[in-house]
């Protein structure tokens, strides 16, 4: 039995994007509570050379946005990365939810084979649609909710495995 490329994508993203969502409601509410500066969180990594907390939750949404952009065969919108709040990363997760859900499921599923092309700077990778979702777009997009998970549960945000896992 195959899975639809559809519930492989839109309903995994929305699901985690939307406990994303919930993550920076508690963090704000963490900051508000330990009169924490919320850019003190906002700004938190884990290690140096890693993102931020804000430009993680930023390409959660790009990775979510694009990969069903892309099996739908439909361009990737273009957002501004200028989200410097609590309130502005969680406008930018809402608009990327209505972007992924406003993708009917005939248009995305079908798409095993479709050619895909990704860049990042000078880079580009081809893939086939299915090795493109299961191995590229899911796995980055996994990293970065993760990554954004762990800098708030280092900064003693009380979140645990419900909190990341959301609603399913």
């Amino acid at each position: 039995m195959t899975i639809s490329m559809y519930a492989a994508s839109v309903p995994v993203f929305t699901q985690m994007l939307n406990s994303l969502t919930d993550l920076l409601d508690k963090a704000e509410t963490h900051a508000n509570d330990k009169k924490i500066d919320p850019n003190a969180l906002l700004q938190s990594r884990l290690f140096p050379d890693m993102f931020a907390l804000t430009r993680q939750v930023l390409i959660a949404a790009d990775f979510a946005k694009g990969c069903c952009a892309r099996l739908a065969g439909v361009d990737v919108p273009k957002y501004d990365d200028t989200e410097q709040t609590f309130a502005e990363l969680k406008t930018r997760i809402a608009k990327t939810l209505a972007f992924i859900g406003s993708l009917p499921a005939v248009q995305i599923d079908g798409s095993e084979e479709r050619d895909i092309t990704t860049s990042s700077g000078p880079n580009s990778k081809s893939f086939k649609g299915q090795t493109y979702l299961l191995h590229y777009a899911l796995p980055q997009f996994f990293f970065h909710v993760t990554t954004a998970y762990a800098i708030l549960r280092h900064n003693g945000v009380e979140v645990g495995k419900r909190d990341f896992m959301g609603k399913y």
